[in-house]
């Protein structure tokens, strides 16, 4: 599974900040490892410079095999919270396609 991470202008995307959500989001979507290819991670501070609550941004694309790209968002206050929250909603919606696929067999 691959992790790409995107990111606006007003937003820092160190190698540090990189690292350790990678490292999140691998550890949460291991289980869906051989059928998620790719992750993509678009981190963004949707009021630049004003500091107004949930302003952070978090939108994940999941890549499954053989079916279309979901992708989710969550705002929070936080890049942290934004991104827990994303992956929570992308572990339901994918565990619901594997829950809807097991039903079929």
């Amino acid at each position: 599974m691959t992790i790409q991470f995107n990111t606006n202008t007003n937003t820092n995307g160190s190698y540090k900040l990189k690292t350790y959500f990678s490292d999140l989001i691998t550890e949460e979507l291991s289980r869906f490892s051989e059928h998620v290819t790719r992750i993509e991670v678009h981190l963004s501070d949707v009021n630049g410079d004003k500091d107004n609550p949930n302003y952070k941004r978090c939108l994940l694309e999941a890549r499954i095999e053989g079916r279309k790209p979901i992708a989710v968002t969550k705002q929070a206050d936080t890049y942290e919270k934004a991104v827990s929250g994303a992956i929570e909603k992308i572990t339901a919606s994918i565990d619901k396609i594997f829950g809807r696929l097991k039903n079929r067999s």
